[in-house]
C-alpha cells in the first residue's frame, strides 16, 4: 500500500543533487500519492497518510510490557482501528511511549480507553495480560465471588496488624474510561454514582464531597483522615490523560463511620474502599462485599451496569487491575522477619507483594510494611482475600517464633 511513498522519497534523494526541479517534481508526486492513499483509506487521521513504519515509536530504551509486545507488525495491523467511541491504539500506548520505565522494574505501559479496547486491540492486550497475570489465556474464564461468609479466619492480633483494607474499582458500561472520556461522560459517571450513593442504607449512609466544591474545613478534615486524593502527578497517569479538566467531575464519598469510601473519577470511574484500624480483615471484607453490592444494585435500578465479562471479569483502565481489581492489604509490623534475608522470597512464595505504608511507589520505612495480594485476574475475590489472610497469619507465626530466638527453617513455604 505504501510502496509509492518509499519510492517517491527515494526519487527525491537520488535526484535532488541533479537539479531542484526534479526534486520538486518527485516531492509533488509523493504528496499526490499521499492524498490518493488518504482517500482510499477514507480517513481524516493525518498519521494514516504515512506508512506504519514512520509512526512506529522508538521503544529501544523502554522497559514495560507494551514495549515488549508491540511489534511493527502488530502496530501496522491495529493503528487504523478504532473502538466505537473513537479510541485508538496510539491512545492505548501513549503513556508507555512517554514513560520508558525503570531499568529493573517493568510496568504495563498501556491503558484502555473504553471497554471495547480490550477486544479491538487484543493482539497487544492479550500478551500483556498473560505476562501480568500468570499466563492467563484468551480462552480462560474469570471467577467472581463476593460471598464473605466463605472466609475463614482473618482476625489478627493488633500488636502486629495495625490496619486492614480492601479496595477495588468499578467502571460504568457505556461510558469511556478516564483516559478517553469527555467532560460530559466524566460528569455522567459522577451523577450516576452519587445518585446511587444517596440511596445507601444504615451503616453505609454518608456524604459526597466534590473536589471542586468543598469547604476549607472539609478539605482539612479529609486530609487529616487520609481520604483525600489529589491531582495525579505521576507521569504514568498524566500521560494517560487522567488529569484532564482537574478537578471537574471528581469527588470522595465516605460513610458516617469513615470505614467505607468511594472515589469518583480518579484512575478509574470508581474506587470502592473498606478499611479500619486493627487486624479484623474478616469484618473489612464483609463490609466491602455488602457495600459494593448495594452500590451496584442502586446503579442497576437506574438503568446502568458495571463493565464485566466472563473472560476479563470487571473491566478497569489498567490491564493490571482486570478481573477482581481487588487489593486486600494490611499494615503489618514484623521487625524480626523483615530482617531475614529470605523475606522477599517468602512473600513471592505466598503470592504477596510489599510496599511502604505511604502507598504505591513508596519504600518501607522501619519494620512496618503494607502487604497485599499480587494476583488480580483468574482468582475470585474470596480466593484472593483468603490467600492474604493465610499468608499474613503465617508471617505473624514466623515473627513470634523469631521473637523467641528460634529458627523458622521448617516454616518456609515452598
Amino acid at each position: 500500500m505504501f510502496g509509492a511513498f518509499r519510492n517517491a522519497s527515494k526519487l527525491v534523494r537520488i535526484f535532488a543533487v541533479g537539479g531542484s526541479t526534479v526534486a520538486i517534481g518527485a516531492a509533488t508526486f509523493m504528496y499526490k500519492e499521499q492524498l490518493s492513499v488518504h482517500a482510499r483509506l477514507g480517513t481524516t487521521n493525518v498519521h494514516l497518510r504515512y506508512p506504519a513504519s514512520a509512526n512506529f515509536p522508538d521503544l529501544s530504551k523502554h522497559n514495560n510490557l507494551m514495549a515488549k509486545f508491540l511489534t511493527p507488525e502488530i502496530y501496522a495491523k491495529l493503528r487504523a482501528k478504532t473502538t466505537p467511541n473513537g479510541w485508538t491504539l496510539d491512545g492505548c500506548i501513549q503513556t508507555g511511549v512517554d514513560n520508558p520505565g525503570h531499568p529493573f522494574i517493568s510496568t504495563v505501559g498501556a491503558v484502555a480507553g473504553d471497554e471495547e479496547s480490550y477486544e479491538v486491540f487484543k493482539d497487544l492486550f492479550d500478551p500483556i495480560i498473560a505476562a501480568r497475570h500468570n499466563g492467563y489465556k484468551p480462552t480462560d474464564k474469570h471467577p467472581t465471588d463476593l460471598d464473605h461468609t466463605k472466609i475463614k479466619g482473618g482476625e489478627f492480633d493488633s500488636k502486629y496488624v495495625l490496619s486492614s483494607r480492601v479496595r477495588t474499582g468499578r467502571s460504568i458500561r457505556g461510558l469511556s474510561l478516564p483516559p478517553a472520556c469527555t467532560r460530559a461522560e466524566r460528569r455522567e459517571v459522577e451523577r450516576v454514582t452519587v445518585n446511587a450513593l444517596k440511596k445507601l442504607p444504615d451503616e453505609f449512609k454518608g456524604k459526597y464531597y466534590p473536589l471542586d466544591n468543598m469547604t476549607d474545613g472539609e478539605q482539612e478534615q479529609l486530609i487529616a483522615d487520609h481520604f483525600l486524593f489529589d491531582k495525579p502527578v505521576s507521569p504514568l497517569l498524566c500521560c494517560a490523560g487522567m488529569a484532564r479538566d482537574w478537578p471537574d467531575g471528581r469527588g470522595i464519598f465516605h460513610n458516617e463511620g469513615k470505614n467505607f469510601l468511594l472515589w469518583i473519577n480518579e484512575e478509574d470511574h470508581t474506587r470502592v474502599i473498606s478499611m479500619e484500624k486493627g487486624g479484623n480483615m474478616r469484618a473489612v471484607f464483609e463490609r466491602f462485599c455488602k457495600g459494593l453490592n448495594l452500590v451496584e444494585q442502586n446503579i442497576k435500578a437506574a438503568g446502568w451496569e458495571f463493565m464485566w465479562n466472563e473472560h476479563l471479569g470487571y473491566i478497569l483502565t489498567c490491564p493490571s487491575n482486570l478481573g477482581t481489581g481487588l487489593r486486600a492489604g494490611v499494615h503489618v509490623k514484623i521487625p524480626h522477619l523483615s530482617q531475614d534475608k529470605r523475606f522477599d522470597s517468602i512473600l513471592d512464595a505466598l503470592n504477596l507483594q510489599k510496599r511502604g505504608t505511604g502507598g504505591v511507589d513508596t519504600a518501607a520505612v522501619g519494620d512496618t510494611f503494607d502487604i497485599s495480594n499480587n494476583d488480580r485476574l483468574g482468582k475470585s475475590e474470596v480466593q484472593l482475600v483468603q490467600s492474604v489472610i493465610d499468608g499474613i497469619d503465617l508471617l505473624i507465626q514466623m515473627e513470634k517464633v523469631l521473637e523467641k530466638g528460634k529458627s523458622i527453617n521448617g516454616m518456609i513455604p515452598k
